[in-house]
């Protein structure tokens, strides 16, 4: 079987798999696209670049069967993340490099801070987070920050304030929050920020992934 048969093959295959299954209430979508892409780069069989072009295949197409849209690539160097929706992304791996540190205890040092004075974010999260700033304020939309990573304590405070989500509040339990990871941003928006974001923040890696929670965005890059 020729390299692109047996890629369409794998894609089918998937798509039954899921199609099969019962209606996803989670990642699975995701999850499944992240495998496949990722057990391609692994094999040498498609080498992703950030365009979503490939040597030996369409990226587009393996979006299509699917049933995902395809990110588009905004900015060079930029890796954009899976458009679904909020609740359906799998739990985030966190940043090799932070996790000797643990959620909520990363030093200062091995965050970056961010132009909002008083925000830091992990390093590529953040790189990518001024770039959109930069992107929406060039279409006249300003991007307010409210919270950016969270120190432990300030995790179990805001428990303690909120509530846990998991019980109808609005935190985190403590110590497995994105935020404690410097992955997650909480953000002043009007309407027609929101819009922008909803419209262009996957593009830079950014998703709106927290049900009723419309100001929270993530960083989560799909490949």
């Amino acid at each position: 079987m020729d390299p692109i048969s047996g890629i369409t093959a794998r894609l089918s295959a998937i798509e039954s798999r899921v199609k099969a299954g019962p209606s996803p209430s989670g990642g699975q979508f995701g999850d499944l696209l992240r495998a496949e892409l990722a057990s391609r780069n692994n094999n040498g069989v498609l080498g992703y670049s950030a365009t979503g072009e490939t040597p030996g295949g369409s990226l587009a197409s393996a979006y299509a069967n699917l049933g995902l849209t395809q990110p588009s690539v905004a900015t060079s160097g930029l890796t954009p993340a899976l458009r679904l929706e909020p609740g359906q992304y799998p739990s985030l791996t966190p940043p090799a490099d932070l996790v000797p540190y643990g959620n909520g205890k990363v030093p200062a040092e091995a965050l970056t801070a961010l132009s909002v004075p008083g925000h830091s974010l992990y390093a590529p999260a953040a790189n990518a987070f001024e770039k959109m700033v930069a992107a929406a304020k060039a279409d006249g939309v300003t991007i307010g920050v409210t919270d950016s990573y969270r120190p432990l304590a300030v995790q179990e405070r805001l428990a303690k304030e909120k509530g846990l989500y998991s019980q109808g509040g609005l935190a985190a339990t403590p110590g497995t929050s994105n935020h404690g990871w410097g992955l997650a941003l909480d953000l002043d928006l009007d309407d027609s920020a929101q819009a922008w974001m909803r419209a262009h923040a996957p593009d830079y890696g950014f998703v709106e992934d927290v049900p009723r929670e419309p100001w929270h965005w993530t960083y989560r890059p799909a490949y």
